[in-house]
Formats: C-alpha cells, sequence, structure tokens
C-alpha cells in the first residue's frame, strides 16, 4: 500500500512509527494536536466571537450561539483533522490504522449530520421573525429538510459500516421501494398537503380553523410535516392529519379577520297575530322616535299622495295603502344599525323579512361589527338583541314564543303554586 508523504519522509528519517509504544505516543500527539484546534476554534474564535455580539447584540447572530452549530462543527472538524492525521502518521499495516480511518470517517459523518440538522433549525428561526414568512408552514419545510438530511446521511454511514459504496446501498433500497413508499406513506402525504397549503395560500398559524369533523374549532398552533395541531377554544388540543386539510373541507376564519368586522346574522320571530295596520294615533306617536320621524314624513306623504290618485275608499282598511307596524318596525331597525357605534359602515347592513314558518315571522338582522375579536363581537350582538326584544312592544308586536307551563294555567284559569289566594 503506497504511504502518504508525512510517512514516507518520517521513514525516510527514521521517525516512522514502528513499535506498539511509537504508534501511542503518535496517535496521543495526534489527539493532543486535535485538542489544540478545538481550544482555538471554541474557546479562541467562539469566545471573540461572542464577545462581540455583546457589544454589538444582533438577532442572527444571538439565534448561532444559542444553537448548536459551532460547538457541532468544531467537533466535526476534529474528525477531519484525526482522519488527516492517521493518513500521514499512521503506517497501513498497523492495526490501529483502519480503526482510526472508520472510527473517523462515522465520527465525521454523524457529526456532519448533526451540524446540517442544527443549520436547518437556525435558518427556521431566523426565517421565523420575518413578516414575508409568518404565512408559511415552516415546521413542516423544517421538518422535510431534515429528513431528507437524516435519509442521505444515514445512507452513507449505513455504507461505511458495512464498508460498500452508497451505490451498492441505494440499489439495494431501490428495491424496497414499495415497501419504504408504504411505511413513510403519511409523510409523503403530509409533504406534498404542506407544499399545497403554502403554495394556494390555505391555512397558516393564527388562523381560526373550524373542522368539525375532528371536532377542531380554534386557533392553528402549528402545521408539522404529518400533522396540524390546533387549539380549541376550551384549551384542548387536536392533531388532524395535513393531508386532510387538502382531501376534506375545513372552514378558515382568516378572512373575517382580514376584514375587520365579523357578521351578525340572527332573526327576531313575530307572531304574527300581532301584526296590523298602523292607526294615525299610533303614527303620531312613532314620529316622535328621531330614528323613524323622516321615515314616516315622508312615507305618509307618498302613501296619501297614491291614495289620492287612486281614489280608494279609505274607510275600508282593504283600499288602498297603509303602514303596517312590522314594516315600520324593519325601517326602524335599519336606522338603528346604520347609526349604531360598533357596526361596520363599509361592510353589508341589513334588515330584511324572511319566510313565514310555525314559529312566526322572522325579521333578520344581517350586519358586521366594527371588531372581531369574539367577547367584544357578543356584547354588540346582545346588546343589539335586548334592543330589539325591548322596543318590541312599542310597535304593538310580539315575539313569538312557544307556551309555557305559565301560559298554559293561564289558559286554563288555574293558578300557579306560588298564586296568592283571593
Amino acid at each position: 500500500m503506497e504511504k502518504g508523504f508525512v510517512a514516507q519522509a518520517m521513514e525516510k528519517f527514521g521517525f516512522m512509527p514502528t513499535t506498539a509504544l511509537q504508534v501511542t505516543f503518535t496517535v496521543g500527539l495526534m489527539a493532543a494536536i486535535c485538542a489544540a484546534i478545538h481550544a482555538i476554534l471554541l474557546f479562541g474564535v467562539w469566545g471573540t466571537v461572542k464577545k462581540y455580539n455583546k457589544r454589538h447584540p444582533k438577532r442572527w447572530l444571538s439565534l448561532l450561539i444559542e444553537s448548536d452549530v459551532f460547538t457541532r462543527f468544531v467537533i466535526a472538524v476534529q474528525g477531519i483533522v484525526l482522519n488527516v492525521q492517521t493518513k500521514l502518521w499512521i503506517p497501513q499495516e498497523a492495526r490501529i490504522y483502519k480503526i482510526l480511518l472508520f472510527m473517523t470517517e462515522l465520527w465525521i459523518a454523524v457529526l456532519l449530520m448533526l451540524t446540517l440538522l442544527a443549520i436547518v433549525t437556525l435558518v427556521g428561526n431566523i426565517v421565523r421573525g420575518m413578516r414575508w414568512a409568518q404565512k408559511l408552514p415552516l415546521n413542516g419545510i423544517i421538518q422535510a429538510v431534515k429528513l431528507a438530511v437524516i435519509l442521505v446521511f444515514g445512507i452513507l454511514i449505513a455504507s461505511i459500516l458495512v464498508g460498500s459504496s452508497p451505490a451498492l446501498i441505494l440499489s439495494g433500497l431501490g428495491a424496497m421501494t414499495a415497501v419504504l413508499m408504504l411505511v413513510f406513506q403519511d409523510t409523503i402525504r403530509g409533504f406534498a398537503a404542506g407544499l399545497q397549503l403554502a403554495g394556494y395560500n390555505m391555512l397558516a398559524v393564527g388562523d381560526w380553523l373550524e373542522m368539525p369533523k375532528y371536532n377542531a374549532d380554534g386557533d392553528v398552533i402549528e402545521i408539522g410535516l404529518t400533522t396540524v395541531k390546533v387549539q380549541n377554544w376550551d384549551k384542548t388540543i387536536v392533531t388532524i392529519p395535513t393531508y386532510a386539510l387538502v382531501s376534506d373541507s375545513f372552514k378558515n376564519w382568516r378572512g373575517m379577520e382580514e376584514t375587520g368586522g365579523r357578521r351578525i346574522k340572527r332573526s327576531v320571530f313575530i307572531d304574527i297575530e300581532s301584526i296590523h295596520f298602523l292607526s294615525d294615533e299610533e303614527i303620531e306617536r312613532l314620529k316622535k322616535a328621531h330614528l323613524l320621524h323622516e321615515y314616516l314624513e315622508k312615507k305618509v306623504e307618498e302613501i296619501s299622495a297614491y291614495n289620492n290618485e287612486l281614489g280608494a275608499d279609505m274607510t275600508s282598511p282593504v283600499n288602498g295603502r297603509h303602514l303596517t307596524n312590522v314594516g315600520t318596525f324593519r325601517a326602524y331597525l335599519g336606522n338603528y344599525v346604520r347609526n349604531h357605534p360598533m357596526i361596520h359602515k363599509g361592510l353589508t347592513m341589513m334588515v330584511r323579512q324572511l319566510a313565514p314558518t310555525p314559529e312566526g315571522l322572522p325579521i333578520e338582522v344581517y350586519v358586521f361589527t366594527s371588531t372581531t375579536r369574539w367577547v367584544d363581537y357578543e356584547a354588540i350582538q346582545s346588546d343589539i338583541f335586548d334592543h330589539i326584544f325591548a322596543v318590541l312592544p312599542e310597535f304593538g308586536l310580539r315575539a313569538y314564543q312557544s307556551p309555557t307551563g305559565y301560559d298554559m294555567r293561564h289558559m286554563g284559569g288555574g293558578r300557579g303554586a306560588n298564586a296568592p289566594s283571593a
């Protein structure tokens, strides 16, 4: 076997280690050189970098210091230095030569893999702080890159352990492709789904996701390679397969939050028996409401002109046009929500009548609040409907309500248990 040029020079001048003691001394000297290089890099170079960062702190440099990238790289360098020294100083016929080569090659492969994994984590932490990357499924991408690094170095380490070429390992894996795809099918499908979610901007960390099939209704806290974590409003955490977000349907509330308004779509059911034409006295009373005065003045004038032109006999309520209490109530609600300080003026505002049901006539309020905060939204919606129920009697209207035990006793002329005696 051909000796290295340093070994040849040492042999020429009679310094070639041949005895066990000489080989031991040489290995010790090699270890000392590695320790010196390690001290220079770790305590000299790296120590200087840390001092510089204390004086001039930078986010990326702080993240680098907190990570294990440099430490792992320095240990990998020791393996490289020891490997090179083995080839230069140890004779190939020595038993320790092959042992050292095997150990250092394995050392280098493992530490380089760990260094690359730490670099991927570091890059992910740096990118995570950038605004443009906020909506990317970084955890899934980082996990995919780490998996690729582990697979590549896993093949390299396996080739070192068995003492064969990586090409032979790859050719053996080719026959196991179907088995590997079966084992890693969730990972492959999750990675493809993650790319789709990112490419089409379908989901991001922080989005409010609703997916009843998986009992998920809350904020997305993590998008991984194979699972998505959702923290529900009751603080439970649900995990959903990443590919399920592409194959199944889900609701993302991000659009609502970006718009700046949350929809109120709720109806009050009017008892149809309480609907009637407004009398002149009722009209005059309702004109005192500032939200109705202008509407009633204009509407009375319009209806009077129409009836006069038609020549209708107004002694009968079926002739001509009349104002109704439910129509006037609907107009009042429309003005009320348009003047409400917490209703979004740039989005749809509507009060409409829906088709009658066995429960009565639905009058629906369809508006958007000017805030998307859940607590504030519920308070605004409650205040609006508190006012609606309280103002109904002013229009001579009643909200529909299924008969209660009290109603049944009242209809039967009976007394309640707490009713006073005559």
